[in-house]
Formats: C-alpha cells, structure tokens, sequence
C-alpha cells in the first residue's frame, strides 16, 4: 500500500512540474507583453527612509523583469487538485483515478483554500505595483492592510483547524501531545503571520524557489510518514510547481515571484506544518524565513535607538550582496544551508 502512495505523490510531484512548464510560456508572454514590472525600482525602506544601497543593487533588474511569476505556482497547483478531483468524480468506478485525487477534507481543504485566498491577495498587491494609472497605481496594497487581510484569513483558518478538525494539541518531538486548548487560536494566527514575514526572502534570481521547494518537500515527507498521503501529495505537487518556477526564475531570471507567490506560500507552509503536528520544527526547516525576517527587526531596532545600521541593506541577502558576494553564490549557499536545515528539522520530527 504505501509503495502505491509513493507512486501517488511522485507522480503528480513530477505531473505539476512538467504541467507549470507547458503553460510558462503563455504566462511569460502575457507578463511581457502588458510590462507586468514595477516601472521604477524601490527607492525606500519598511520605515519610509531612503533605500539607496537596495536602489544601486536592483535600479535595472526590478524595471525589466515581470512580477507575478508565483501564479504559475498556485494556478497549477490548484488546477492539478481540481483536476483529479473532477476525473474522479467522473469515473467513479476508475480505482486508478480514485487514488490520484488528494483532495480530503481532513487533510487538504484548508491549505487549498489558504494558498488560493492569500496568493490572490498577493496577486492584487502586485498587480498595483506595476500599473500605471489610478489611485494606487506603483504602490501595492498598504501595508497595514496587507497584514489586516493576512490576520483575516489566519483568524478564519485558525477558526477551522479548531471548531471544524478538533485541534487543541501541539506534538513535542520525543515527549508526545502537549495540550494547550483555546490557545491554539491565537498560536496560529501568529504563526502564519510570522511566516509571512519571512516571504522577504523573494529578491535575488533562484533564491526564493529553491528554498520553497526544500521547505515543502521536508514537510511531504513528514506528512507521509504521518500517514497523511493526500497532505504530502499536496505538499509534493506545490514542491513541483516550484521547482518549474525555478527553472525559469535562475539567472537570468524571466520572472519573479512576486508576493502572489510569498503570501501564499508561507501562510500555507505555517497551515501544513499544524496540519502536520510539526510546529516545533517549522522554525527549523523554515530557518532561512527566520533569519531573514530577523535580520530585517534587528536593523529596524538599531537604526531606532542606535541611529546606526548592522547590515548595510537588509535583508541579510541583500547585505551579502553589498559587501560583493554573488548573487549565485548567495542563492546556492542558502540552497545548502535550507537543505541541512530540513534534514535537522525532519530528522527531529521523526523522534516520534
């Protein structure tokens, strides 16, 4: 039985993946065609200061290259579960089409409907980026409303991982189930909006695909240990998508991910990891989102008290680049350093 899981999750990994290739070119030519990129580079910082070390590293790439590359990811990941969910409602009888179809209300509604909602918030904030006429033509959604639409789509999952599913419990690697109650409520909503901060890591060719992949493999193996096989086949298909994502996002990239593709990415990567039980972990496999959203509060609290930066652009991959590290050398060093991390992060998980 779990060989014929493995064949499940395997192959639709590697279906998504060839399926987001096929249809790039359609989605580059759009992207190209209506010059779906921010028209001038980003001249200031979180706190509205001037952005000049960013602006003399990215005043050409970020006025040439397309935003809005992360839909290839979650359009193809959602139509790949709408697909084998319709073929097996269609055939009925079709065992072999029953077992491809990895949609379950336990297992695979709520980051479905996670990475779909806030990948079109992210969509709507990129498309404002790049336009150029109306009231928030170049600026994006503000940033208090961003999060307020973050906060509302958490409050609402949260709601359902915990009326709907019946979870009050965190699991402890090596101790066992740790109940915390009402708690859980608020534990995720802050979870999935400490991930989002970590979607900062989207800025250098290859960097932020590569580094999802890994994150969202670790967890498909997690979860296929659970026995939740319709969870890793989900997790599988996003690596998938990703991994085609990447194939055209290494330098020179022909798209970035824009936050159509963070938003969602990390608020579905917090949901599997509860989805998952492995919350303990998810600091570790998802490290890199930790370092780079904390390299980013340490430089906003030094420049507030200290008057002084630590990094000379922030986030951290910024500032490698500064000081002259490549941009390739950065991206597969952080491609190791995620890696190692996941092997830690499932390795810890496993203790039972």
């Amino acid at each position: 039985m779990e060989s014929i899981n493995v064949i499940k999750i395997l192959s639709l990994c590697a279906f998504s993946a060839f399926l987001a290739v096929a249809w790039t070119p359609v989605l580059t030519h759009y992207l190209y065609k209506y010059k779906l990129w921010r028209k001038t580079a980003r001249t200031k910082t979180i706190n509205g200061q001037k952005a000049e070390v960013f602006y003399s590293l990215h005043k050409e790439k970020e006025v040439s290259t397309p935003r809005l590359g992360g839909l290839l990811i979650w359009i193809t990941t959602a139509f790949t579960a709408f697909l084998f969910f319709g073929l097996a409602y269609i055939f009925p009888n079709n065992a072999f089409l029953q077992k491809l179809n990895f949609l379950s209300r336990e297992q695979t509604w709520l980051p479905l409907a996670i990475l779909i909602s806030a990948s079109v918030l992210g969509f709507f904030d990129d498309f404002l980026q790049v336009i150029e006429k109306g009231k928030y033509a170049g600026g994006g959604i503000r940033f208090t409303r961003r999060l307020g639409a973050v906060l509302i789509i958490a409050i609402v999952a949260a709601w359902w991982f915990y009326y709907k599913l019946g979870w009050h419990s965190l699991h402890i690697p090596g101790d066992g189930d740790f109940e915390i109650g009402i708690l859980y409520l608020p534990l995720f909503v802050i979870t999935v909006v400490a991930c989002w901060a970590g979607g900062i890591i989207d800025g250098i060719d290859g960097l932020s695909g590569g580094v999802f992949a890994i994150m969202f493999s670790a967890f498909s193996i997690i979860a296929f240990t659970n026995g939740q096989y319709n969870l890793a086949t989900f997790c599988a298909v996003v690596a998938g998508t990703t991994l085609a994502f990447l194939w055209f996002n290494i330098p020179p990239a022909r798209f970035y991910m824009g936050e159509t593709g963070t938003i969602g990415l990390t608020a579905t990567l917090a949901a599997v990891a509860f989805l998952t039980d492995s919350l303990f972990v998810l600091p570790i496999i998802a490290g890199l989102l930790v370092i780079e959203a904390g390299s980013v509060i340490i430089q906003l609290i030094s420049k507030k008290f200290w008057h002084k930066k630590i990094f000379q652009c922030a986030p951290i991959h910024h500032h490698l680049e500064a000081i002259g590290w490549s941009r390739e050398k950065i991206t597969m060093r952080f491609w190791i350093i995620n890696l190692i991390l996941a092997i830690i992060g499932v390795s810890i998980r496993l203790l039972g």
